[in-house]
């Protein structure tokens, strides 16, 4: 299931839940802590990064391929393994926003970039789709996400590191809402911790007045994520030099 980086819809719970038996109403985001701890600890031994510029000159790969119906892309040259992930599309010299969505369900990474970077380019309900004329304009940023830890409260983690996704219930109802930001959003919109909180809850859908006992009834989970930023002048040289 895709996620917004400022908010997701409700998922569906995995039947791979480690949530304990005797709890009748195991929750989807607890499952997905157990399935990231999981793999992140498959993972921890390693401590070279898994980011690579590759990655993101694959994303424009990508979509340029869309945009100009041209041959089927060449297998990439990056780790396949299985991780959560990112795509975000900015475009002019402000860099705006112009695009994101990303997992938190691990993919391997050649087809998880394949499928976020045209999602995110294309299917972002907040933007129309990105044409050929902004290529020249776009900004790539891909995100793996790892260290998933649940949080102690909603101030329990630290800005500029981690990216935080928050799961909440919906006013007089039953069911559950989240959304998330990754770990850059709140220092380049200059939150502290209330207002990324806040922010995130409005994201997510909550429509009453945000107290201090809403801020201490939500769930967070906590995660960093490795980044790679690449321009279409980036690419375009590479392109040029034969990649």
């Amino acid at each position: 299931m895709s996620a917004g980086c400022c908010g997701t819809k409700k998922q569906k719970t995995s039947s791979q839940s480690n949530a304990s038996s005797n709890e009748a109403n195991n929750e989807e985001l607890s499952t997905e802590i157990a399935q990231n701890s999981s793999l992140q600890n498959e993972h921890n031994h390693c401590k070279a990064k898994i980011i690579h510029p590759e990655m993101a000159y694959y994303c424009f790969d990508v979509i340029c391929s869309q945009l100009h119906r041209t041959n089927p892309l060449k297998t990439p040259q990056f780790t396949n393994d299985e991780y959560p992930l990112f795509v975000t599309w900015k475009i002019g010299k402000d860099k705006r926003l112009r695009g994101c969505i990303g997992t938190f369900s691990a993919m391997n990474l050649h087809a998880g970039l394949k499928e976020y970077a045209m999602t995110s380019a294309f299917k972002d309900t907040r933007f129309n789709p990105i044409t050929a004329d902004e290529l020249s304009k776009l900004y790539v940023t891909v995100s793996i996400l790892r260290h998933f830890e649940e949080a102690s409260d909603h101030l329990d983690w630290v800005i500029g590191v981690h990216g935080i996704r928050i799961e909440f219930h919906v006013e007089n109802s039953r069911s559950r809402r989240s959304a998330t930001y990754l770990p850059e959003v709140a220092s380049e919109q200059g939150w502290d911790h209330i207002q990324a909180i806040d922010s995130l809850l409005q994201k997510g859908g909550f429509k009453g007045v945000v107290t201090p006992e809403v801020r201490h009834s939500i769930k967070v989970v906590r995660y960093q994520s490795e980044k790679v930023s690449v321009s279409w002048q980036d690419y375009w040289v590479k392109w040029c030099n034969g990649k």
